[in-house]
């Protein structure tokens, strides 16, 4: 369903990785301004994992991952993954994220990983701008601001593509520090 830019995703799908394909394919349609992520995953059968087999498959995951910080730690109830554990970096708990989301029996994810120190903001303010200024997927005109309180990061402004924010928000997690990026940037289309 799409009205006004806004895409409703509702069904099922049998695994974690389809659920995030779905998202991104909706973002990736012209026009798209929100993408309402309403699927539910119902695992086959042969696909079902009981708690302690899914703990252990993630643990196992995050520790041959070497880019996964030691101390994070991964537990299961009823398919859904709970992340904990403190990384420097943003980046850290996204590659942990990634290095579970693939495993059978996953329905969802929660990501509970805390950065260990705070962010500077202007280091923050300067990593983003430079991340914008060398991908150059951004006009120069653009009117994307850069706000830091604490850890938090804040995007504001206004963006053409999902592409875009994409790189937008990924720059503010590549800052040190930064444990929350709200996004408030609005997508033209």
């Amino acid at each position: 369903m799409n009205i006004n830019g806004d895409v409703a995703l509702n069904g099922t799908v049998p695994s974690y990785p389809q659920y995030l394909e779905a998202a991104a394919a909706a973002q990736r349609v012209a026009g798209v301004k929100n993408v309402h992520n309403h699927l539910q995953i119902v695992l086959p059968g042969e696909d079902y994992r009981d708690d302690a087999m899914l703990t252990t498959a993630a643990n196992n995951a995050l520790t041959l991952n070497i880019t996964v910080p030691d101390g994070v730690e991964a537990a299961a109830r009823d398919g859904n993954l709970t992340l904990t554990g403190a990384v420097e970096y943003g980046r850290q708990r996204k590659v942990a994220e990634l290095a579970v989301a693939g495993l059978v029996g996953v329905r969802n994810i929660k990501d509970d990983i805390e950065i260990s120190y705070d962010a500077d903001p202007v280091d923050v303010t300067w990593f983003v701008q430079d991340a914008l200024d060398r991908n150059a997927l951004i006009a120069d005109d653009s009117d994307v601001s850069v706000d830091t309180s604490g850890n938090k990061v804040t995007l504001r402004g206004h963006v053409r593509t999902w592409a875009e924010r994409d790189a937008v928000v990924g720059a503010a997690w590549m800052a040190g520090g930064v444990s929350e990026v709200d996004d408030e940037l609005e997508v033209t289309g």
